[in-house]
């Protein structure tokens, strides 16, 4: 009776949520955030709420850490933990040639047995290295805890984000190597090797500049000329080994959502290093090639609608369309008119998008992936009628507390910022119950 509970509490999180405050954690798609924006405070009332939110997550976010890729416990090819390292999502074994099919140990497996496609399946055994889902919230908690500093100037949110940033890349016996050689790698006597869809690993990347331009331009204290010296010199090693990687090159041309990642990524880590020029010239790439054949006329996004999850494919895409478009603003270029060669903008595939019904049967979705795009298309192109207020007040019904309320503005916010926050329910161990909505919401992603 307490699991079910616990798992309707998880489904409630998904649909609202904002209800349950720091337990709400989400995993955004991404996102770039304009540190002179957090920095110079001067927020709108109906923000507070937001405000709070982010404290909450960057503490919760904050007890987790530090992370590294040397706390795997499966080695890379290389021999050495300090490679990064995950699987191809979507590829699985086929041993029916093997000898002794039903005596190998999945070592052998993983090296002897050929892997195929089945896009949009997950293979549950990726998990057990697990370097993505590491990166991935250690860039959330980089990015929370430097707003979290930039908001309330609690020296302990500055020294988290550092420490994070610290372990994963620069200490001697926990950093990364600069490369993604082992990213998404195909299994497999034909495989060992990184893929070019490991480079989508990265694409937070985007989030965690945001959270180092806000310590650097706010002159953290913990954010010392020699930590921002020794993350300028990974970074440009990092830059160094994607310009000279076949399969960075590849991700770097890829047509769909893969493509858009990839110029999030290199134009946030050129901005990191002071190289506006490249940066420029990085997103003038994107809205030139493309952007131009990722939205037809009525707004759909028809690379993203042909694969298994058509839903989920365009909010990601969408989300970071956005990315692109936001990292051009902080450099001076506004392509928010900029249309694609059937004439759309990122807001007609915003409008389409939320016309669409995804198939949850199939685990296509969450709704909850759309909010945050929305919300952003409402700052960016106005919402004179109030659709897209109405739109989230409709599906995330407080997302006035939701963290993306405070930098997507101005935005409508139907009142809600007025309305009490609901507690967690009394009996409710909150910990498990954020366990459940994380186990949950894999399995709907």
């Amino acid at each position: 009776m307490i699991s079910f509970i616990l798992c309707i509490l998880a489904v409630l999180v998904l649909v609202t949520p904002s209800v349950f405050g720091m337990f709400n954690y989400t995993d955004y798609d991404n996102d770039f955030v304009n540190p002179s924006y957090i920095l110079a405070g001067h927020f709108d009332a109906s923000t507070t709420n937001a405000q709070n939110s982010i404290v909450e997550w960057a503490d919760w976010l904050g007890a987790q850490g530090p992370w590294s890729v040397t706390y795997k416990t499966i080695v890379p090819p290389s021999g050495d933990k300090h490679d990064y390292m995950s699987w191809a999502p979507y590829y699985w074994p086929n041993c029916t040639g093997v000898d002794n099919t039903t005596q190998l140990t999945p070592e052998q497996i993983w090296t002897e047995c050929p892997y195929y496609s089945r896009d949009g399946m997950f293979n549950p055994d990726r998990l057990l290295v697990n370097d993505t889902g590491a990166f991935e919230t250690m860039s959330d908690a980089v990015f929370y805890n430097a707003i979290a500093w930039a908001i309330t100037g609690s020296p302990r949110h500055s020294a988290s984000a550092v420490d994070f940033i610290n372990t994963w890349f620069l200490a001697n016996d926990t950093g990364q190597n600069p490369n993604l050689n082992y990213a998404q790698m195909h299994r497999g006597p034909d495989g060992q090797m990184g893929t070019h869809t490991g480079l989508l690993d990265f694409k937070q990347m985007a989030k965690l500049t945001s959270g180092i331009l806000i310590l650097r331009d706010g002159n953290s204290p913990d954010w010392t000329n020699d930590i921002d010296s020794q993350m300028i010199d990974w970074t440009n090693a990092y830059l160094d080994w994607v310009m000279n990687s076949d399969i960075a090159y590849q991700e770097y041309i890829y047509p769909n959502n893969h493509g858009t990642y990839m110029h999030n990524q290199v134009a946030s880590l050129q901005i990191l290093v002071g190289d506006r020029d490249s940066a420029i010239d990085t997103i003038n790439h994107y809205f030139s090639h493309q952007y131009l054949d990722q939205i037809n006329a009525t707004g759909e996004q028809p690379l993203e609608a042909s694969r298994t999850h058509p839903y989920h494919y365009r909010c990601y895409n969408l989300a970071a369309m956005i990315v692109n478009l936001r990292i051009g603003s902080y450099l001076g270029i506004d392509f928010s008119k900029t249309t694609t060669s059937q004439g759309a903008t990122i807001q007609t595939a915003a409008d389409f998008t939320m016309l669409q019904t995804p198939n949850l049967d199939d685990a296509d979705g969450p709704l909850v992936e759309l909010y945050p795009p929305v919300a952003a298309v409402a700052s960016i192109y106005g919402d004179p009628g109030g659709k897209y207020a109405a739109f989230l007040a409709n599906g995330e019904k407080t997302y006035p507390y939701e963290p993306y309320f405070l930098w997507n503005q101005p935005l409508l916010d139907s009142g809600s910022h007025t309305a009490s926050k609901p507690s967690v329910p009394p009996h409710t161990d909150p910990k498990q119950a954020h366990r459940s909505m994380k186990k949950l919401r894999r399995k709907l992603l």
